[in-house]
């Protein structure tokens, strides 16, 4: 005969799978808003935006979640970190996504 364990809810399970869930759509609506941005408030534009920032407060609030049930290992690693330097791939990837980034975003200015 076969006895079943009851699991119990794992809070931190659904709370990763939630955050990384509502980070998810976020690029997917803001592409399209940025395709919508020039079109009068219509209804597709409009559940754009909702989608977008509904994900965006369920992120944000899910991510505060997250660093409150893992507030232990997230201080273990701080205090760890202390001793180890920044390696220089790590520093070369963060010079080219800023600079990639700023690069393609400097057409905003030029918009005008």
């Amino acid at each position: 005969m076969e006895t079943k364990i009851k699991k119990s809810f794992n809070t931190r399970a659904f709370v990763s799978v939630a955050m990384f869930t509502s980070l998810l759509a976020l690029p997917f609506s803001g592409y399209m808003n940025h395709i919508l941005q020039f079109e009068t408030l219509t209804t597709s534009r409009h559940f754009w935006m909702s989608v977008h920032d509904v994900a965006a407060i369920l992120f944000a609030g899910f991510s505060i979640v997250h660093i409150f049930l893992n507030r232990r290992a997230l201080l273990n690693y701080v205090h760890k970190i202390k001793t180890v330097a920044v390696s220089k791939e790590a520093v070369l990837a963060v010079i080219l996504i800023v600079f990639i980034v700023g690069f393609i975003s400097m057409h905003a200015f030029h918009a005008g």
